[in-house]
């Protein structure tokens, strides 16, 4: 008896299509990332059991699953930090070398979790070079392997060989870790953290002086205009800005550089709340004046100016907060012949402490 394979009508080609496969385009693409982390090493997973500090989320979720094995009676899947130790080892596994400053790893796409207070780094080619140029304080400057020599990556490694900043060449991977896929250009400047004056010493400061002149910031969240007024404050004789630890920009290496330096001979501090620190203030003889395009008082008949005086800076967007406003002595606009609504903060700092310097040099 003849077989199926002998029926008339038999199907020849295979019911399954042609098998499409990606052209090694998936294994291509894992090519030079790195091994994959498992839990107990990763620092944003609740196994984590590295001899890093914990990262804030990382205790949320092992703080959680305790209480969830809590409630159900059974023990928690977490792991032990401190257990484990991975710093003795590079981004991908390998030894590192004796004397190496070592950092957590993280996967490929993933950030390092750094601490608040902890250094900041600066990528980008004109960026880093101006941050040298300017004098910026740094502790390293980090060099992609294989980068293209131009003149700005020239001068960024010669200047920081003449200013004793360490120079360290990494690879693009490690760059592209240390900075969360941020365009780097091959090179990364670190900034140590910001030392603040205590504003205690701030006031001591100022009062020591015959015309005591502090600039409080309310809301200022752009990194760049904390920079342009701090320079404008250094150009025009004021004794120290402070400014809210919480929504405020802080002293970043951004802050820095538009500065140009002046945050190096400007004293800044941060305070918890504006408002009492300005009535701090008051108490000790200052003038408080607050820039509001509502103002009732002109910029040009300020005769405050020639006294101890502390001019208030609103935010960006909204001005002065409301208590802020009401704690001023004084709502100070400046005159404009044009139909624009009002200045960029830093720009009417700028103006407003040229004309109190005009005043006090009569």
């Amino acid at each position: 008896m003849p077989g199926n394979s002998e029926r008339r009508g038999k199907r020849v080609a295979s019911k399954k299509g042609a098998t499409k496969g990606s052209g090694g385009k998936n294994r291509q693409s894992l090519a030079g990332r790195g091994r994959t982390l498992p839990a107990d090493e990763r620092p944003w997973h609740k196994g984590y059991s590295g001899d890093e500090p914990l990262p804030e989320r990382t205790a949320w979720k092992q703080d959680k699953e305790r209480r969830a094995a809590a409630a159900q009676g059974r023990a928690p899947k977490i792991g032990q930090p401190g257990t484990k130790r991975t710093a003795g080892k590079g981004p991908f596994g390998t030894a590192a070398k004796k004397g190496t400053p070592q950092k957590t790893r993280v996967s490929p796409g993933r950030k390092a979790a750094q601490p608040k207070d902890g250094p900041e780094l600066l990528v980008g080619r004109n960026p880093v070079v101006e941050a040298l140029r300017t004098h910026v304080p740094a502790t390293a400057l980090y060099v992609a392997l294989g980068i293209d020599m131009d003149e700005r990556v020239k001068e960024a490694v010669r200047t920081a060989a003449e200013r004793g900043v360490a120079i360290l060449e990494v690879t693009r991977n490690e760059l592209d870790r240390m900075t969360g896929g941020v365009l780097h250009q091959g090179l990364g400047l670190q900034v140590p953290p910001f030392a603040y004056e205590p504003f205690a010493d701030l006031l001591a400061a100022a009062l020591e002086s015959p015309q005591p002149l502090l600039i409080a910031l309310d809301g200022i969240t752009d990194p760049r205009n904390l920079g342009a007024i701090i320079r404008s404050a250094a150009a025009f004789g004021a004794h120290g800005v402070f400014l809210t630890e919480r929504r405020s920009a802080a002293i970043t290496a951004t802050a820095w550089r538009t500065s140009a330096g002046a945050a190096a001979r400007v004293k800044v501090a941060q305070v918890t709340n504006l408002t009492r620190s300005i009535k701090q203030c008051q108490e000790e003889g200052f003038v408080v004046a607050g820039l509001d395009a509502d103002g009732e008082a002109s910029l040009y008949a300020l005769e405050a100016a020639v006294g101890p005086l502390v001019v208030v800076v609103g935010s960006e967007g909204r001005g002065l907060s409301r208590l802020v406003g009401q704690t001023c002595d004084l709502r100070v606009a400046i005159p404009m012949v044009s139909d624009v609504e009002s200045l960029n903060a830093s720009v009417a700092a700028a103006v407003t402490l040229a004309e109190v310097a005009r005043r006090r040099a009569l």
